[in-house]
This record gives C-alpha cells, structure tokens and sequence, in this order.
C-alpha cells in the first residue's frame, strides 16, 4: 500500500456496498491488489481532509506535546461530515470521538482491529496481544451513517517511517431485528452524532441544548450575596446622610 520512505502518501480504496462489521489484520506480510474507484490523496494519513464518512486511524508517533497523558499507538475514530478538520498538529483531539492505546508498532503478533456498527451503534475493539481476545476500544452510541459508501485504506509517512502491511478486510453482514419505529426513521444522507453534548458541542454536530434553571444551593448564595449587597449599600447611604446633615447643622451656627 505504501513503501516505508519518509514523507510518502498511498492508499486503496474497496466497494462496500452494506457495511456491519469490519475486520481488519495486519502484519509483517504484504498486501496487493487491484480496487477501485479511486480517491483523493491528502494530509489526513493520506486521505483528503474535510472528508464525508467515518475515519478510523490508527496513529504511531505524537506530533503534540510528548508529556500528554496519551500513549501511542493510538488508536481514535472521526466522524467527518464534510466540514471538520482533522488537526494534525493535535492528534485529532479536537474531532475525536473515542479511541485508546493499541501497541501496533514493531508488535512481534498480528494485529487486528475489529469495528461493529449496528442500531446507530459503533464498536471499536482491539486485538494486538497475541491473546485472541478482543479488548474494547471506543464505543459511541447515537451515530448515524448513510448508506452506499466506499471502504478504503491509506498511509502517510513524515520524518520517521515504519513497515506496517494490511493483510485483509473482511466485512460481515449483521443479522438484527428492527422494530418498526426503526424502520421509519428518516434516511440519514450527512453522517452525525446524536445526544453527545460533549462531541456535539466540539464537534459541530447538531445538538439540541437545554438551559438548565438554578439549583437550590445556587439561589440561596445568590439571595445571600443580593441582601449582603442591599445591606452595604444601606450603610453607605445612612453614613453619606448623617456628614450631610452634620455639615447642614454646621452651617446655622
């Protein structure tokens, strides 16, 4: 997919008419074959930015601050609806909707990852141990992705450059029973992030934001501080009349 030279970009893409579940491995073998239709090439691991469609990265070297608490390889997953911006500079934080640490780098096992999307539902799960189990990864509930997209892989390599070889994809069609109000919901045609406030807000996904009255400690500190207010202002106002009417009195003598 992508020889191991520094700054070098490359990638497939694959048709994927009805994605439920993805499986993909990796290793120290190579991976080769003829895909289409093409895509374009950019800064974001080698794909374009302000992309439509759900990213998964999986990221091997910081390019932030080194002392963060976040350990790399990093595994994160992007919603992109045609306006965000993967920002490179910060490992994708500000667009990230879950992910976790996934030692994929110089791994002595086959790695794989393994991602479930069922009921507006995605799973992301890791196997990089050479246990065969799977570990959880990122879970985000309330994502809506159209249909009729296109499953694709790419790389992009900076200062340092590593051998990492995709073996396979494999995409499995999940059998659920859907109720009928779920039959009826609406067609979904730009993906989005329902009832996530947080990755709503910093996302710019649409999120609806209820304000939320005072609670009861809140309004006794404010009634506290308005009479201590009241009270001080009161003070001020009967010292400023007493000298005022001491310097009436005064003036009759």
């Amino acid at each position: 997919m992508l020889s191991p030279l520094q700054h070098n970009a490359g990638g497939f893409p694959a048709l994927n008419p009805d994605v439920s579940e993805l499986f993909v491995g990796g290793g120290q073998r190579s991976f080769s074959g003829s895909l289409l239709p093409p895509f374009p090439f950019g800064p974001v691991f080698g794909n374009m930015n302000q992309f439509v469609g759900l990213g998964l990265f999986v990221d091997t070297y910081p390019n932030a601050d080194k002392t963060h608490d976040r350990t790399f390889p990093y595994v994160s997953v992007m919603l992109g609806n045609g306006t965000l911006t993967y920002d490179h500079d910060r490992d994708g934080r500000t667009t990230e909707l879950g992910g976790c640490t996934a030692m994929t780098r110089n791994s002595i096992y086959d790695t794989f990852l393994l991602v479930r999307y069922s009921k507006n539902k995605l799973t992301l799960m890791v196997d990089v141990d050479g246990k065969q189990e799977w570990r959880d990864c990122a879970e985000v509930s309330g994502l809506r992705l159209p249909t009729g997209y296109y499953l694709g892989a790419s790389s992009v390599t900076g200062d340092l450059s590593d051998n990492h070889d995709v073996i396979s994809m494999k995409v499995y069609q999940l059998t659920v029973e859907r109720t009928p109000e779920e039959e009826e919901e609406e067609v979904v045609t730009i993906p989005r992030v329902d009832d996530m406030l947080h990755g709503g807000l910093m996302l710019g996904f649409p999120v609806d934001v209820e304000e939320e009255g005072m609670s009861g400690l809140q309004l006794f500190f404010t009634l506290l501080f308005s009479v201590l207010g009241l009270a001080v202002l009161a003070v001020v106002g009967l010292v400023l009349y007493g000298r005022w009417k001491e310097n009436k009195r005064k003036r009759f003598y």
